[in-house]
């Protein structure tokens, strides 16, 4: 009796946070494109265990690599940012198709991982709904389960984006840096639809994972070689939580572009405020990080019969000739 009311509270929390997220989504007008045609329930009909699959191929990767749900996130991110949620990212070099990855900008280059994972995912779902979903679904999919399972809140993903035919290593090379300061953060995310709170709730994905010694704000200290790992937080390295914002306040954020989200001289108007809500209310984290992320996911989504759904996320279909 009493498992069951733990599971219906639960139950019942994690639909509040869901409402809570699309209402602040639909408030804040959404990003470039409007996420106009995705629905949550887009598989429902056609490949009902989507999401299941996802989630179990994610559970048994975790089991031996303690980084891939914080990586399957980054990679999220890093596709949405550059042509919008299309799964460009996940395109190898073809010089037949004439694409060339984005995987080898500074951005992603020996950084960018877990792409054996969304292989996984993909030829998971090929076996039970064969040309149904899309990389880039996936990889937005895969960005809600990874913060589920670390403890974090969860949300209904809207889906039925399509997989992008090229690849924009222009735009990727502009990818947010962890050097950048917070005006050009700001300018970045804004270009995209995204604002402040955004900035700062998507920033607090760094409350788990890794990140090699070089990018932190002490960079590699003597004797770590170049490429050593630090944790993001060295508390909770591996859940998603809200002490992401604490270690901020006290000077402990390892990324010199989460730190700069206080100590900039415009953060006082800006960001700083949004740190100090998010540190003493991890529900109010929580909210605006999922309302957050459906926002970054509704950017350019290709839909309808636009792009294609690829058969390897790795590579563009083949086309008749």
């Amino acid at each position: 009796m009493a498992a069951s009311s733990r599971f219906s509270l639960n139950a019942r929390c994690s639909l509040l946070l869901t409402a809570a997220a699309l209402v602040l989504a639909l408030l804040s007008n959404g990003a470039h494109g409007h996420g106009a045609g995705l629905s949550s329930s887009f598989y429902d009909g056609s490949c009902p265990g989507t999401r299941d699959i996802v989630r179990r191929v994610i559970q048994d990767a975790r089991v031996v690599d303690a980084r891939i749900p914080a990586s399957l996130i980054r990679l999220h991110f890093h596709d949405c940012f550059v042509n919008g949620c299309d799964g460009s990212l996940l395109l190898d070099d073809d010089l037949q198709a004439a694409i060339m990855t984005e995987k080898n900008v500074l951005a992603n280059n020996r950084s960018a991982r877990g792409f054996n994972v969304v292989d996984d995912i993909k030829r998971a779902l090929e076996n039970a709904c064969p040309g149904i979903v899309s990389c880039a679904d996936i990889l937005a999919l895969a960005a809600e389960i990874s913060v589920e399972l670390a403890g974090g809140p969860s949300w209904s993903v809207p889906l039925g984006r399509r997989d992008g035919t090229t690849t924009n290593i222009k735009s990727a090379n502009n990818l947010p840096s962890p050097f950048d300061p917070l005006q050009t953060l700001q300018e970045k995310f804004r270009n995209l639809g995204l604002d402040d709170t955004d900035l700062v709730a998507l920033q607090g994905a760094h409350t788990f994972g890794r990140t090699q010694c070089q990018f932190t704000q002490r960079n590699c200290t003597a004797g770590q070689r170049a490429g050593a790992l630090v944790n993001l937080d060295g508390v909770t390295p591996d859940v998603f939580d809200n002490k992401y914002y604490g270690n901020l306040l006290q000077g402990r954020g390892q990324l010199p572009s989460d730190q700069v989200m206080l100590s900039d001289p415009v953060a006082a108007a800006t960001t700083a405020p949004i740190i100090g809500r998010f540190s003493g209310s991890q529900q109010d984290f929580f909210r605006n990080f999922a309302a957050s992320m459906i926002k970054m996911g509704n950017i350019s989504p290709l839909t309808g019969r636009d792009g294609e759904i690829r058969k390897n996320c790795r590579r563009v279909n083949k086309k008749p000739y």
